[in-house]
């Protein structure tokens, strides 16, 4: 458990931080704030220095929107230290309109050199089938980094931008970032907790998530009989939408997925847009994953796009031998190349490992 014993009121300026700033948040007004949003509204724009700000242990049921460079959230404990709220998308505003996904999120992170550590973010709302999609974190910035984080949710639990160029079925996305343009940035999960049911770690980031536990929420019974039927397909884990231009989608490395859903009934993956770039690399896989391990969403034309492959999976959901034709299994050369530095240090040398050190 992280010790906070800085004292309140010592935000202004902190000399061991080399110029940055440090605040701590407690919801019992033993802090310098009792929300995390008051903390974030007072570092300057247009930051250019660590700004570190401690949450103790609580429940923030609050929206939190983060728009400043180099925030860094600690919390003090992984399970107590939760931001939650419980927006989804088929929530209307006063004037009748639906929230939609990309409004719905408990957390929006789009700042760059953004890190966490310790903290819950969550999506309360309840499950897709009766709330639609509820996301927990939007993360939308480029060298992100968390590490001992948990994701919970059920329907889109994490989004990783930036949103794809345009929607499929209606005439804008909503929610942040909607006009914007489009940037495909870096992320980095190291030791998190992620779950949902329904495509729910989804988007166009680059991003590995390494020594991470991927859980498989419940939604259907045991006893469907025909695999091809969507009543028995239990979820899918990832959704990406890497752009065309973009080598690399998804890395999972030395994750471990699992589930309490019934055997064979979750995909690894399909494309939510059809240049989806997936790899699962030296990852246990439960019994939940079906054989055929990715779906193509009703798209036939995707299997010709996308990069959807593993390296070395292991467990009773491991079936190199009858996966799709249109994925891949990799050489130990070939997967050399999702090596996290390889993935992600770019012309800048991001090492976000290095990061999570503190």
């Amino acid at each position: 458990m992280l010790k906070l014993n800085i004292c309140k009121s010592e935000y202004l300026m902190v000399g061991n931080m080399k110029g940055g700033y440090q605040m701590i948040v407690a919801a019992d007004g033993s802090g310098d704030f009792t929300r995390i949003q008051e903390a974030i509204d007072k570092i300057p724009l247009g930051n250019k220095q660590i700004v570190k700000i401690y949450i103790k242990n609580g429940i923030y049921k609050e929206k939190v929107h983060i728009e400043k460079n180099f925030v860094t959230l600690i919390g003090q404990s992984l399970e107590k230290t939760i931001l939650t709220y419980d927006d989804y998308a088929k929530k209307k505003y006063v004037n009748g309109e639906k929230y939609n996904t990309f409004n719905s999120s408990s957390v929006f992170i789009g700042g760059d050199n953004f890190f966490a550590q310790d903290i819950t973010f969550e999506n309360s709302a309840g499950t897709g089938d009766i709330v639609g999609q509820a996301v927990a974190a939007y993360v939308d910035g480029d060298r992100v980094a968390f590490k001992n984080c948990r994701f919970l949710g059920n329907q889109d639990t994490l989004f990783t931008g930036p949103l794809p160029p345009y929607p499929l079925e209606r005439g804008n996305f909503g929610g942040p970032r909607d006009s914007d343009s489009r940037r495909c940035g870096r992320q980095y999960y190291e030791g998190c907790y992620i779950e949902g049911d329904i495509d729910f770690i989804f988007g166009s980031a680059t991003a590995v998530f390494n020594k991470c536990e991927i859980f498989s929420k419940k939604r259907i019974c045991a006893q469907s009989s025909n695999l091809n039927s969507q009543k028995s397909v239990n979820g899918w884990i990832t959704a990406a939408s890497t752009p065309k231009d973009v080598e690399i989608g998804y890395v999972f490395i030395d994750c471990k997925l699992i589930s309490d859903a019934p055997a064979s009934t979750v995909y690894l993956g399909r494309p939510w847009r059809n240049y989806a770039k997936t790899a699962f690399i030296n990852c246990f896989m439960g019994e939940h994953i079906i054989a055929d391990g990715w779906d193509n969403w009703n798209k036939p034309e995707s299997e010709l796009t996308t990069v959807y492959c593993e390296y070395n999976s292991s467990g009773a959901g491991e079936s190199n031998d009858n996966r799709v034709k249109w994925s891949k299994i990799l050489s130990d050369k070939e997967a050399q190349r999702y090596e996290i530095f390889n993935v992600l240090e770019s012309s800048d040398g991001w090492n976000p490992e290095e990061v999570s050190k503190g």
